[in-house]
């Protein structure tokens, strides 16, 4: 079957506003910058309008040699690290004395051409022949040796208006891998598991379990006919490779619980035997999801039953709850059926336990304290717990 496709209906808009800001330069001391030479300028602070920065360039003997000192000149550079900026720009000298206007050149006030001027960085807007130089001197624009310039700039930023923004649909990568798992005509590997079979894809598999990588890529034998699987079942089989292809668990998590009751036969129970699979194949996240299952059921009659699984398993972080719990409730735990069954299949960790209650009376203890007979040790929990001496092969494998 075709996998279904997300249909999504998109669309935006352009905005496009104008961002205008001003700038002044005051030029204080005309007659000391005058005769600096032609093409010299000097420069204003850079000032931002619309994210670009700007600068004045003053040219108190003109720009160009053929204007030959006649004229200033007066220009406005993009000096950001940017490149075709559509703007328009306007330049003006105040009349400092308040007796006629402004001189002003530029697009806003109809001097100009309503177009926009298009500019990169390093590049100049502006005049050559922006006013002569004796007129200038002579006129109200130069007061009290102060020449006050003025640039306005407006930018016109493109924008896309995020209210009609493209809806990006969520992956549906584990949807199609889903459906490859039920893809019978493309598989590569069949498993037989009890009667049942089972087609898959290797560099599926592969890719998930490195278990399933040596087996099919080592080299060594080469599998173009049935895999026998005898010890498993169906069931836990197939939930095994729904994992693989959809990274999540077949059914609810009260299914897994369902099957018996949880304290008659903890290892019977669908959720243990997922845990014994996901370990088989190194399936990390397989292993911690039914950890996760496990942990929500320790009681002081099933936590003992359920760390013996967790070290069977090397369920890492299931022990170390089960560990926490049965200490910080050890006279109860200690009485139940469980702990008996812990002492006769697996003593190492009735060693542990009593080791992390050692470590918890350790740290109850005042700093400077000295031991008392009010103080238990250990051994002194339960006499019948100190007779376990482990071998010294076993000795290496007990944490400090």
């Amino acid at each position: 079957m075709a996998p279904k496709m997300n249909n999504s209906t998109t669309s935006s808009r352009l905005v496009t506003e104008m961002v205008k800001g001003s700038h002044e330069f005051k030029i204080k001391g005309y007659s000391l910058v005058k005769g600096i030479g032609v093409g010299k300028f000097i420069e204003s602070e850079t000032f931002n309008v619309g994210g670009y920065g700007w600068a004045i360039h003053f040219y108190p003997d003109g720009k160009e040699p053929q204007v030959n000192a006649v004229y200033i000149s007066v220009f406005v550079a993009l000096v950001s690290n940017d490149k075709d900026v559509p703007a328009k720009f306007e330049i003006a000298m105040h009349d400092q004395r308040g007796i006629a206007k402004d001189f002003v050149l530029g697009h806003f006030d109809g001097s100009l051409m309503k177009t926009l001027h298009t500019i990169s960085v390093g590049e100049l807007w502006g005049f050559t022949r922006f006013y002569k130089r004796f007129h200038l001197e002579h006129s109200m624009y130069l007061n009290d040796d102060c020449l006050q310039l003025n640039c306005t700039v407006g930018v016109f930023p493109t924008t896309i208006d995020r209210s009609m923004a493209i809806q990006v649909p969520e992956s549906t990568i584990g949807a199609h891998f889903g459906m490859l798992f039920e893809d019978d005509e493309s598989s590569d590997v069949t498993f037989c598991v009890e009667g049942d079979k089972f087609r898959a894809h290797k560099i599926v598999l592969a890719a998930r379990s490195t278990v399933f990588k040596t087996q099919f890529f080592s080299g060594m034998d080469k599998f173009d006919g049935e895999i026998l699987v005898t010890d498993m079942k169906p069931k836990v089989f197939k939930a095994l490779l729904h994992f693989i292809y959809n990274d999540t668990l077949e059914q609810a998590e009260e299914f897994y619980l369902s099957q018996s009751s949880f304290m008659s036969s903890l290892s019977e129970l669908f959720i243990v035997k997922l845990l014994a699979a996901a370990h088989q194949y190194d399936l990390p996240r397989l292993k911690l999801i039914c950890e996760s299952v496990l942990c929500k059921h320790i009681s002081i009659d099933s936590v003992a039953h359920i760390m013996a699984l967790s070290e069977r398993y090397v369920a890492s972080e299931l022990k170390s709850i089960c560990l926490q719990f049965a200490t910080e409730n050890l006279d109860a735990v200690m009485k139940s059926d469980g702990f008996k069954h812990l002492k006769e299949t697996c003593p190492v960790l009735q060693f542990e336990l009593l080791k992390s209650v050692a470590a918890i009376v350790e740290r109850a203890k005042p700093s400077g304290s000295v031991d008392t007979d009010e103080t238990p040790m250990p051994n002194e929990i339960d006499a019948e717990t100190s007779s376990y001496n482990p071998s010294s092969d076993e000795e290496d494998d007990i944490p400090d």
